[in-house]
């Protein structure tokens, strides 16, 4: 079977998977609000994309998922730099593919997924365009997105490192020029995150993957074998766990820098690997074997996420519970006739998407789950209810 084929059939596997994802979701109030706040690149392309195929949960979607299979076929690309065996390119895209972290963003309305592609188009331009289109490519970036500002840092230090005044130059300006337009963000009173951080970032990438992530990053810095592919990853990720240790910081900001690590991570591992004879590459297939199985696994669990009800005490606790209930909630309110409602502004925001209005002739009061009252609407999954409340309609005379 040819390199191309299994390259589009892993490519048609991972876009079939991400759009039965789309009935499983429902959009989130975080969603909302990216819909409906200040104006962002992301925002005009989700409304693009309702324009075309009106406002639904697959028009809101598609455009992450082409970002995301952009992005995979972008990697694919980057990393013949760094793996010459094509066979091995392709297990790096299926360990993309099916990263927790990577297929979250694939589906869910965030500035990750927007992130990860601008970056790998970024990697993937730098090689083989002349340096002012790259250097149009980052000014562009800048009025874009203000969490790019993690890569301007990084390019200036890695300009440092290269001798590279012109590099230099520019990214100090960008970086002036981003945080003058978006400002810092240090919110919150001082407080440590750091063990939670870390334990984020394993769920993104597996423990497996992420210490040995983590090692191969510090061993090509004692080895000084590193690239700007490097700098632009050890610098954000050494970032995030100081700002960790103040505040909470937002994951999906820094995670897709951490996730350009990937070829290098194949790189050192491909090396390790060949350089032993037969009999010392046990170990070394024992760990890509027991990562991928961990990760199938942990994938199965972003897929199948609606069993885990069956053994959550508090549905609230699901990791996913905020995509979950609006959707079938708004069908349940439509078939009883009702079209409007007033409840929390969380809900609220999440209804209107769906149809489902804000007024003041019915009010829908979430109950405590268990609790029996008349006029009860419940939502469940696997028969297992997730969502009780009451529907009370409202005379006005």
């Amino acid at each position: 079977m040819s390199a191309k084929l299994v390259l589009f059939l892993l490519l048609t596997l991972d876009a079939l998977l991400l759009i039965f994802q789309i009935g499983e979701l429902s959009i989130s109030y975080n969603e909302t609000l990216l819909l409906n706040g200040d104006f962002s690149f992301l925002q005009a392309l989700i409304k693009t994309s309702f324009y075309f195929f009106g406002q639904n949960d697959f028009a809101l979607r598609l455009p992450m998922i082409t970002l995301h299979l952009l992005s995979a076929l972008l990697l694919y690309k980057i990393s013949k730099k760094y793996l010459k065996i094509q066979r091995n390119r392709l297990w790096l895209l299926v360990i993309f593919i099916f990263l927790p972290g990577v297929m979250s963003a694939g589906i869910i309305v965030n500035d990750a997924g927007f992130i990860l592609f601008s970056l790998l188009l970024f990697l993937y331009l730098y090689e083989r365009v002349s340096k002012p289109y790259i250097y149009i490519l980052l000014i562009l970036y800048m009025f874009l997105d203000g969490n790019f500002v993690y890569l301007f840092s990084s390019l200036a230090i890695f300009a440092i490192y290269s001798k590279n005044r012109n590099l230099f130059i520019l990214n100090i300006v960008l970086i002036i020029g981003s945080l003058s337009i978006y400002g810092i963000d240090m919110h919150g009173s001082p407080r440590g995150y750091f063990i939670e951080s870390l334990g984020i970032y394993a769920a993104i990438f597996t423990p497996v993957i992420f210490v040995y992530l983590f090692y191969v990053l510090y061993r090509r810095y004692l080895t000084k074998d590193i690239d700007m592919l490097w700098f632009i990853t050890a610098f954000t990720l050494v970032l995030s766990l100081i700002l960790s240790f103040r505040q909470r910081i937002e994951i999906e900001y820094f995670a897709p820098y951490v996730i350009l690590a990937l070829p290098l991570v194949a790189q050192t591992f491909e090396h390790s690997y060949r350089v032993r004879l037969n009999i010392f590459r046990k170990n070394y297939k024992f760990m890509f074997l027991v990562s991928l199985v961990l990760l199938f696994i942990n994938s199965s669990v972003v897929f199948l996420n609606k069993y885990l009800y069956l053994v959550i005490d508090e549905p609230k606790k699901h990791f996913s519970y905020n995509m979950h209930v609006a959707k079938e909630l708004s069908k349940e309110l439509k078939a009883r006739g009702i079209d409007c409602v007033d409840t929390s502004t969380k809900m609220a925001k999440r209804l209107e998407f769906y149809g489902v209005t804000k007024c003041n002739s019915y009010i829908l009061q979430e109950n405590y789950l268990g609790e029996s009252v008349q006029d009860n609407v419940t939502i469940s999954y696997k028969n297992r209810v997730v969502y009780s409340a009451n529907v009370t309609n409202i005379n006005i005379n």
